[in-house]
């Protein structure tokens, strides 16, 4: 009966010992686990104290066989997580960079009331100067917008036939990042307005066509801005000039000559150059001259130049950049085209800023190095006490721009 008793109880002690090998619930602190099977009462008086063991992690490889573990001892455990944490932080960090560039770059939405704005809210402040609103579709069918105007090169005297003149002077210009095309015109007027006012003999009975453009996204334009979409933008800019001088002079060859000038302001620049480089132009228009307004060497160099430290993730990520307006290179392919080509190189005209607080500059003098290497006719003026944006707001800045068309048109016409 003895024996038939303890074999009971060993039988009971074993199922308990099993219900505690099942435990589910865990409690810090003194660190008890409690069973499950026998109720909360039944659980209380199967308390068991255990103690934390350090952590390993093993690489098993084939046939079962573990190559490799790593023991992590638990004092270390909160900041391998922490570490862990910033790691993935840094990885997530650098693939929204990537994966959303194009909304980090472009700014088309700022000002919040950029996209509503209307040429006739500015219209009293162009000095008489008149602004159109015209239309025009890149190759992929994105609708865009544009502001254009029309003036004579030496105030008051336009020709008295439209084919007396030796040439019609077109600018096409191409925006700085954000803002719009209206807010830009009572500025870009004066500008115009000290070209009529140049008293240039030379000049007269010229026209000059300026047509701001609207990159997709921009003011009215349709679309969301990329490199390669601004490159088609820029090419219709350029069709769409085509085509109004086709409809002004007529298919007659004694028309005047159209002498294309491309204007752009900082990412502007990037988007000149492209067109005066690759973009496809059409058969009766040449690119005769750039006027770039604070430029930069390309996206990549703004990088290390905005973002010099080490552990940022900005700079190291230009391999996966989709956007580089790169006017280092660009005018590396201007050049060579013009050889190939046999025909007179365009004029460039840099106009930098002298308080520049975005690009150095060290940009401005690399690209007028190497224009001169590759044997680019090039100029090289500076606005004082500018800044990026503000160029053309000063009034030497206006003079300057302004200086700046009439002397890349007075090439143009030397040329031929």
């Amino acid at each position: 009966m003895v024996s038939r008793c303890l074999v009971s109880a060993s039988r009971a002690r074993l199922e308990q010992l099993r219900a505690i090998s099942s435990l589910s619930s865990c409690r810090h602190g003194s660190t008890y686990i409690r069973g499950s099977r026998f109720g909360v009462t039944a659980a209380r008086s199967l308390i068991v104290p255990l103690t934390f063991k350090p952590c390993t992690f093993s690489v098993v490889s084939g046939g079962g066989r573990t190559a490799k573990c790593i023991h992590i001892p638990t004092v270390l455990m909160p900041p391998v997580v922490f570490v862990g944490l910033l790691v993935a932080l840094y990885v997530w960090k650098c693939m929204m960079l990537v994966v959303f560039q194009n909304k980090i770059i472009y700014m088309p939405g700022f000002p919040p009331n950029s996209r509503w704005e209307l040429i006739d809210n500015y219209a009293d402040h162009c000095g008489g100067i008149k602004w159109t609103n015209e239309r025009t579709q890149a190759a992929d069918g994105t609708d865009l917008a544009m502001a254009v105007t029309t003036v004579p090169m030496q105030k008051g005297k336009f020709p008295t036939d439209k084919k007396d003149a030796r040439a019609h002077v077109y600018v096409l210009y191409f925006q700085g990042n954000a803002a719009s095309i209206p807010p830009r015109l009572p500025d870009l007027s004066w500008v115009l307005r000290n070209v009529s006012d140049s008293h240039n003999p030379d000049l007269a009975p010229l026209q000059m066509t300026f047509a701001c453009l609207s990159y997709r996204g921009y003011w009215t334009s349709r679309g969301r801005p990329s490199e390669a979409g601004l490159r088609r933008d820029a090419e219709a800019g350029a069709r769409w000039i085509s085509e109004y001088h086709k409809q002004l002079y007529g298919p007659d060859r004694d028309a005047p000559v159209p002498i294309l000038l491309l204007w752009g302001q900082s990412i502007g620049c990037g988007v000149a150059t492209n067109l005066a480089a690759t973009g496809k132009m059409p058969q009766n228009l040449l690119v005769r001259g750039l006027l770039l307004e604070t430029p930069f060497l390309s996206v990549r160099t703004m990088l290390e130049t905005l973002y010099p430290q080490k552990w940022l993730p900005y700079k190291h990520l230009w391999p996966f950049l989709r956007n580089h307006l790169d006017s280092w290179t660009n005018m590396e392919t201007v050049a060579k085209a013009a050889r190939e080509k046999g025909s007179p190189p365009p004029s460039m005209y840099i106009l930098e800023a002298e308080r520049d607080e975005l690009v150095p500059p060290e940009h401005a003098e690399r690209l007028l190095k190497k224009c001169q290497d590759l044997g680019l006719p090039v100029e090289r003026v500076k606005s004082p006490a500018a800044f990026h944006s503000d160029v053309i707001m000063r009034v030497e800045g206006k003079r300057l721009a302004a200086l700046g068309i009439v002397r890349l048109t007075q090439k143009a016409l030397d040329v031929g």
